[in-house]
């Protein structure tokens, strides 16, 4: 965790940070990200901090913190705060501020309590699946998002900042987890967007001019985060057994090329006071 907590510090300073974790099914994604209440996750721990260092300096700065939950399946985004989870189709729009996705449930937080019953909202919603390889298997990229909105109570200046923090659905093959039907629509739809991340980290590598951000939803939605002005960590989890040594070459041969990717100097997201 010394590695994520600078990166906390810099979304109150109006940075955008992603942090997400990638690897095969059944390595402990979901595990790294959420945790269990006795051994706490990277999102449970990233927000703590994040409110401990809000409250600190009330006397200074008014902070604005909101939150957002949603998980891309089958390529199609879904609010799993909404009411009506799966009722309605969402699209990736460009704002002012970066990629955001309109009409997206958005709730305002004053603790970290309040964020974790939202989790728990979410996670009852969330698509799941028993699979041969992961008796839960994540069927989904679940993105929770938090966005600090910061005041400078003496100048007025304004400051935004965006935490993404993902969990990504597993990559697997489909012969190994024996997926049919529905889970291989599903298995299918996550390696493509696993695919595509990969073609983005692979330009980001190599500079190239484009960068397929719009090969699918998954990239779409983190496109400002994986650009210039973000600063971003990666979790790469892999399985210690033998049976699936090719899948955890895979996923270091990813977390290899994502190490190559350098994106420059993370620019603040400022307004000065009129």
């Amino acid at each position: 965790y010394a590695e994520v907590s600078p990166l906390v510090t810099s979304v109150l300073d109006g940075y955008n940070v992603c942090i997400f974790a990638y690897g095969q099914t059944g390595t402990g994604k979901t595990f790294t990200m959420m945790g269990p209440p006795e051994a706490r996750g990277v999102n449970t721990r990233a927000l703590h901090e994040l409110f401990s260092l809000s409250q600190k300096r009330r006397s200074t700065v008014s902070d604005k913190i909101t939150v957002s939950v949603l998980e891309v399946y089958n390529e199609q985004i879904k609010d799993l705060l909404a009411e009506d989870v799966g009722e309605r189709k969402y699209t990736v729009r460009e704002g002012p501020h970066g990629n955001y996705v309109p009409d997206l449930t958005m709730v305002n937080v004053d603790s970290l309590d309040e964020v974790i019953e939202l989790l728990s909202l979410a996670d009852v919603n969330r698509s799941t699946a028993k699979t041969n390889m992961n008796e839960h298997s994540s069927r989904s990229h679940l993105i929770l998002s938090c966005y600090v909105e910061a005041t400078d109570r003496h100048t007025g200046t304004v400051s935004r900042g965006k935490l993404h923090l993902i969990d990504l659905a597993g990559s697997e093959r489909v012969g190994k987890s024996g997926a049919k039907g529905q889970a291989l629509k599903e298995a299918q739809n996550i390696n493509k967007s696993l695919s595509a991340l990969g073609d983005v980290i692979s330009s980001r590598a190599s500079s190239s001019s484009h960068i397929p951000f719009r090969n699918s939803t998954l990239t779409q939605l983190l496109q400002d985060s994986l650009s210039k002005d973000s600063k971003t960590l990666m979790f790469v989890c892999v399985s210690p057994v033998m049976y699936n040594s090719e899948e955890g070459f895979c996923s270091l041969n990813f977390a290899e090329r994502a190490r190559k990717v350098e994106l420059g100097k993370a620019t603040k997201n400022v307004t000065k006071a009129k």
